[in-house]
């Protein structure tokens, strides 16, 4: 399978390049960086691997669209109106769009999903926390923005209205709608999650530490040789990995 890189230079892409090369079934076709002929780099190419920033995705989308080239999309941030780009695109072409592609953060979405169905809220309070590297440029990352998600969507509650990012001063008594979310930021740190269900006498928590990007990269790859059977539409690592 023929994969195009964007994002060649940043630490992603080249994490990406170092799976590809490791994959029998997939070899590098062009690589991209910011200021090249984005169209000149999908020529030809079987999927796309993007991990750029978010002021790439609208060419990205249209790009791909054009030459009817599969996207897999790791890059987060995305403000609302692109999330809607990419799934008008995903009616023209098979997306793939994660806000994580190791398969041990996947399992953690889908155990975090269980734990919230079976213990709510009403007993157990909810609190989210994770730690980046120095680096990363939004907040929280687009992991844990997929944690509150799945927790939202299990307990019932809203993102905008229930959802408190860390907590200063005299907070009074913690409300049983809220969940907590924590950022931290600091070294070299490639990625860790913990979701904490905590009610009184007792602590459950479930977390994920990844110490190399290549868990994504390979993942990433996985997922670009999965979209080569699969019809035009938007899918998730969820769907990859056969967990949904």
């Amino acid at each position: 399978m023929k994969i195009s890189i964007t994002g060649r230079s940043g630490r992603m892409g080249r994490a990406v390049a170092e799976a590809v090369e490791a994959e029998p079934a997939a070899i590098i076709h062009t690589t991209h960086d910011a200021g090249e002929d984005l169209a000149a780099a999908l020529t030809g190419a079987d999927a796309v691997i993007d991990f750029t920033l978010p002021t790439l995705t609208d060419d990205l989308l249209a790009t791909a669209v054009d030459f009817k080239v599969p996207l897999v999309i790791g890059t987060t941030g995305h403000s609302n109106e692109q999330k809607k780009a990419i799934k008008v695109a995903s009616a023209t072409i098979p997306i793939v769009h994660a806000s994580n592609f190791s398969t041990g953060v996947n399992l953690l979405f889908h155990l975090t999903r269980r734990a919230a169905a079976i213990l709510g809220n009403e007993t157990f309070d909810i609190e989210v926390i994770e730690m980046h590297h120095r680096h990363k440029v939004d907040a929280p990352s687009g992991t844990a923005r997929t944690l509150l998600e799945i927790l939202n969507e299990e307990t019932q509650t809203s993102y905008q209205e229930d959802v408190k990012h860390g907590r200063e001063g005299h907070t009074g008594a913690r409300p049983s709608r809220e969940i907590g979310m924590h950022t931290l930021r600091g070294g070299d740190v490639v990625g860790d999650h913990t979701v904490m269900f905590a009610a009184d006498g007792e602590r459950f928590e479930l977390t994920h530490k990844a110490s190399s990007r290549m868990t994504f990269a390979s993942g990433a790859v996985r997922a670009a040789l999965w979209l080569k059977a699969q019809p035009a539409g938007l899918y998730d690592m969820q769907d990859v990995l056969g967990l949904r």
